[in-house]
């Protein structure tokens, strides 16, 4: 799949600016707060529907105006299409693909694929839980655009229920069992379509993420990624994962009462990354947090080609001068020209001149781009 033009308007720091991307590389320069990483920000809203920097639509509106609108032509083996993302101030977001109003935002999912790597992302192994739920769940997004829909009606029924419990926190359990139970057979179904392709997915994702940390650390160390469900999973079969969902939930009954909050969910899973047996997070130094996580988007990147049958275009941003010489190289040459590839830089100092030579190079000033030893804008 090949990204042909992205036209921002009123979106972050981009007033009107249109770009044309005529190499499978683009390099992006600028010092930062220019708008580099807006730029591949709007890329990834197009591909996911989610911005891992912001979670309010209004915070991506440039100030002072009601609606932002990103629109991008991407030519895929089936045809070139139209994405136009609207996203309002005041209001909900709009999506439409080749000038037709999409009314389910998961019919828009799917149409274009992108994998984002930044120096944010080396928090997956440093950081709590939720950064690792996340980035499961944007990745299988794109490989299963329903699961947005499974992941939505589960959150929606987590709310209603700890909306419940906190209305009737320290009240006698009897005196609310009936309703209770209501919330609790939801909660049980629609958290076993979340458990199920979660499990699904890290099963796919493990050993092909094993392989390229096996290959950038000169098989020195062993990578191994576990997911482990707040709910007991011995069998990926609906009846059994949903029955354990609620003999758990009976089990933490009185805590939950006192907490006046869910305790039992996918809400609460873990996805566990160990080298060589021990945990990353806590005993891996930060060259090999660095490889690790290098692993998982190269992982990312296979998976998703090997899904939707087309690579994905890979967005990198800022994340070059995190990786030392030698996991650079590694992810330059694993590259290549397969992936069409957006990179921020703050400068050219970290690409040889082969790379140079083959790649489109625009320079980002408060959100104005402009083409290498060229004072015009572009489309602008």
């Amino acid at each position: 799949m090949y990204l042909k033009t992205l036209n921002l308007r009123q979106f972050r720091n981009y007033q009107d600016q249109q770009v044309e991307f005529t190499a499978a590389k683009t390099i992006l320069v600028g010092n930062n707060a220019q708008g580099k990483s807006n730029l591949l920000e709007a890329v990834e809203l197009l591909a996911t529907l989610r911005s891992h920097r912001m979670t309010r639509d209004r915070d991506l509106v440039q100030e002072g105006e009601a609606i932002a609108q990103i629109n991008a032509t991407l030519e895929r083996q089936t045809g070139v299409s139209d994405l136009t993302l609207t996203l309002r101030r005041n209001g909900r977001r709009s999506v439409a693909l080749n000038g037709e109003s999409i009314r389910r935002q998961m019919d828009f999912l799917g149409v274009l694929n992108a994998v984002q790597f930044s120096s944010l992302d080396l928090e997956l192994v440093r950081g709590g839980p939720e950064g690792r739920r996340n980035w499961l769940d944007t990745l299988l997004i794109q490989l299963e655009p329903v699961y947005a829909h499974i992941l939505q009606q589960y959150n929606h029924v987590l709310r209603q229920r700890n909306a419940f419990l906190k209305k009737t926190q320290d009240s006698e359990l009897s005196t609310q069992h009936s309703e209770l139970a209501v919330w609790d057979a939801q909660l049980a179904t629609t958290g076993t379509r979340v458990i199920r392709r979660r499990d699904r997915a890290i099963q796919r994702l493990a050993p092909i993420a094993s392989t390229w940390h096996a290959s950038i650390s000169g098989s020195t160390e062993v990578l191994q990624i576990k997911y482990v469900p707040n709910i007991p999973l011995e069998d990926n079969q609906p009846e059994e994962v949903q029955q354990a969902f609620l003999a758990k939930i009976q089990q933490r009954a009185i805590a939950e009462m006192h907490q006046g909050t869910t305790l039992v969910g996918p809400h609460r899973d873990e996805i566990e990354l160990t080298i060589n047996q021990t945990p990353a997070r806590q005993y891996g130094s930060q060259g090999q947090q660095r490889t690790l996580v290098l692993a998982l988007k190269l992982a990312e990147l296979q998976l998703i080609e090997e899904v939707v049958k087309e690579p994905p275009l890979l967005l990198l941003d800022d994340v070059l001068a995190e990786l030392d010489l030698s996991r650079q190289n590694q992810l330059l040459d694993a590259i290549q020209d397969r992936f069409q590839t957006l990179i921020t830089t703050t400068h050219l100092g970290s690409f040889d001149s082969q790379w140079l030579k083959s790649s489109q190079i625009l320079f980002v000033k408060a959100g104005q781009l402009t083409i290498q030893n060229s004072k015009f804008k572009i489309q602008n």
